[in-house]
């Protein structure tokens, strides 16, 4: 099952990963692939917050770069990506799931707070919108952690976190 994959992939690798192999290739989960609509969206739509550069300088960061989804290959801006699948991308959803939670909360006790760009799709159609939530309107309140992931689960002891968009200091700018 593991030929002609590099040696770093190990059988421990397979069970943690969100990626699975069938016949040696390697297959993303239906939420990995929603993630990367997401970030390839907002890499190619959205100018640079941080200096405002246009043309598409946010470049997407590798998948598991932990915290962020997107970087400004001018002024170096970071940005967390959170996608959804919702019935209207007209309205914002009172919460999106995040992450793992570990690395969140250790960011959020010294006191870093990433941008969030939140891209919500449509089930049904092809609407997508980019709603953007900077760093100084997000509070620690807003996120939460989920129960840890039980014993029996592929990943157990897994914890990831809720993003409770109502606890922001003010609501997401809608910026498509």
């Amino acid at each position: 099952m593991f030929q002609g994959v590099s040696p770093c992939f190990t059988k421990v690798n397979y069970f943690l990963n969100y990626s699975f192999l069938i016949k040696g290739a390697l297959v993303t989960t239906k939420k990995q692939k929603l993630g990367n609509v997401g970030e390839q969206l907002v890499a190619s739509k959205v100018d640079c917050p941080g200096c405002k550069k246009t043309g598409k300088s946010l470049r997407t960061l590798p998948t598991n770069f932990v915290c962020v989804d997107v970087i400004c290959d001018f002024c170096g801006y970071l940005a967390q990506i959170k996608t959804k699948t919702v019935s209207d991308a007209d309205r914002l959803p009172k919460q999106v799931p995040g992450a793992a939670w570990a690395p969140q909360s250790e960011r959020m006790e010294a006191g870093i707070f990433f941008p969030l760009f939140l891209v919500l799709v449509e089930t049904v159609g092809n609407k997508r919108s980019i709603w953007y939530l900077p760093p100084d309107l997000q509070t620690r309140e807003m996120f939460t952690p989920r129960k840890p992931l039980r014993s029996t689960a592929r990943r157990a002891g897994w914890q990831g976190y809720d993003i409770k968009l109502d606890r922001a200091l003010a609501y997401p700018t809608r910026i498509l």
